[in-house]
């Protein structure tokens, strides 16, 4: 028997099954729980000391000769068709499109009206109608109310 096998509570063992006790009104009789005397807590590694110890670990920030900083750095792309996500999903039917990379506001509002704000009402009301039949096709593969009893009680006129 290991450590972490040894229970924190234990059934009591001086307790006695109550004289009014009835099993078949309140259930099976069991003792109350007492705490443990060989439970010690959780394990818990034991520590040594360490003289050579220095405290937690710092990366220590050496220069590096061969870094230049580039204030240049955001024009190199002069040419740019493409662009690059990673995403994570939990649920499926995340649509992109019509993607912008812009530093003028003016600009993405102007392309969010000519492109977006055209598409956002037929994709929101063809969203609704799609859900709207998945319901209604959910709905109609449950059996409706009373459906189930009566199919019982057929078999069961059947069997006789």
């Amino acid at each position: 028997e290991g450590w972490d096998d040894i229970a924190k509570e234990i059934p009591d063992a001086d307790a006695s099954k109550p004289d009014d006790w009835d099993d078949e009104e309140d259930g099976e009789w069991e003792a109350p729980m007492v705490p443990n005397p060989e439970y010690k807590g959780a394990w818990k590694p034991k520590m040594i000391p360490n003289p050579e110890y220095k405290g937690e670990w710092v990366h220590p920030m050496i220069p590096n000769p061969d870094y230049a900083e580039d204030s240049e750095l955001h024009v190199r792309c002069k040419d740019c068709t493409h662009v690059g996500f990673e995403l994570w999903q939990v649920k499926t039917g995340t649509i992109f499109d019509d993607i912008i990379v812009t530093d003028s506001l003016a600009e993405a509002q102007a392309y969010a009206a000519e492109t977006w704000a055209k598409k956002v009402g037929p994709e929101k009301e063809a969203f609704e109608e799609a859900e709207k039949i998945k319901s209604e096709a959910a709905k109609a593969a449950m059996p409706a109310e009373g459906e189930e009893d009566m199919m019982g009680e057929e078999e069961e006129d059947h069997d006789e």
